[in-house]
């Protein structure tokens, strides 16, 4: 008879002020207000950004570096500038593209973009600094998705599918990481009022079959993230899997997140994505 082993996440090394705290997309949204916090709380802070000889608000404690997530090289430089200034003790990768359209209509490049992006880029940041933090003995992966990736949402296919990616990555990769003192967790945001459907890109043909549908759902998609919750309230639960020395492997806050996990676990899946379309007036 084989003997099943239970993994238990064991007690992992504290991190705190004074240590490197690396944030994606730093200069908007959740990421503006994660670096803030992260400042508030004593930690030397890397913000990434596409343009980083343009920020306009250049906040105090910060460090700001290019880093274009479409763009291997980009991530490469990128990796090298932060490991010359030390090793990071929290990565909280957060940058990323929303996007929206009908599956059918969806083109191919638009899809390897966004996969680029919002999974593949992460990927290649994280390996890049994984083997420092390694060696550190100590660390926090912080992979910021969305609610979506658990709630799937029709005309949101591609972005549902990378947020699922990412949190697919991160989940099993924090198995592999744990022993050497390493946690990953994923955040996942419901509706954010952070602007973020003014940079939305859309994929849909206006004289086609999905056309109507695809506006409605979009209309109360924008109505729903203006109400949303603040990038304020996001960053200061990203903080908890940083501050945790057990950090869980999901978090979720927005949406009646405690809500919306607990009905998915007692009622049929069909019910429960019935639920998130007719919140979006499908």
């Amino acid at each position: 008879m084989g003997i099943t082993r239970f993994f238990i996440t064991p007690q992992l090394p504290e991190v705190g002020a004074g240590d490197l705290a690396v944030v994606t997309g730093a200069t908007s949204g959740i990421g503006e207000a994660t670096v803030r916090l992260l400042v508030s709380e004593g930690f030397r802070v890397v913000g990434t950004t596409r343009k980083p000889g343009g920020v306009d608000k250049r906040l105090p404690g910060v460090t700001y570096v290019g880093l274009d997530l479409g763009n291997p090289a980009s991530i490469e430089a990128c990796a090298a500038e932060i490991l010359a200034m030390g090793t990071p003790a929290v990565l909280v990768n957060n940058a990323g593209e929303s996007q929206s359209g009908p599956f059918e209509e969806l083109p191919r490049d638009a899809l390897e973009r966004l996969f680029q992006v919002n999974v593949i880029g992460h990927v290649d940041l994280t390996q890049r600094l994984l083997p420092a933090m390694r060696a550190a003995g100590r660390g926090r992966v912080v992979m910021v998705g969305s609610m979506l990736g658990s709630f799937p949402l029709g005309f949101r296919s591609s972005y549902v599918a990378s947020k699922a990616a990412v949190k697919g990555f991160a989940t099993a990769a924090r198995r592999e990481t744990a022993p050497f003192g390493i946690g990953f967790s994923t955040l996942e945001p419901g509706a954010i009022s952070t602007g973020l459907s003014a940079r939305r890109t859309t994929y849909v043909d206006e004289a086609g079959p999905y056309a109507a549908e695809f506006a409605r759902m979009l209309a109360k998609l924008n109505r729903n993230e203006a109400s949303g919750i603040s990038a304020e309230r996001v960053a200061r639960e990203i903080l908890r899997p940083i501050r945790a020395t057990r950090p869980k492997p999901h978090y979720a806050v927005g949406s009646m997140a405690p809500v919306a996990f607990a009905l998915a676990r007692v009622v049929p899946q069909q019910i429960t994505l019935n639920v998130i379309s007719a919140k979006h007036d499908l």
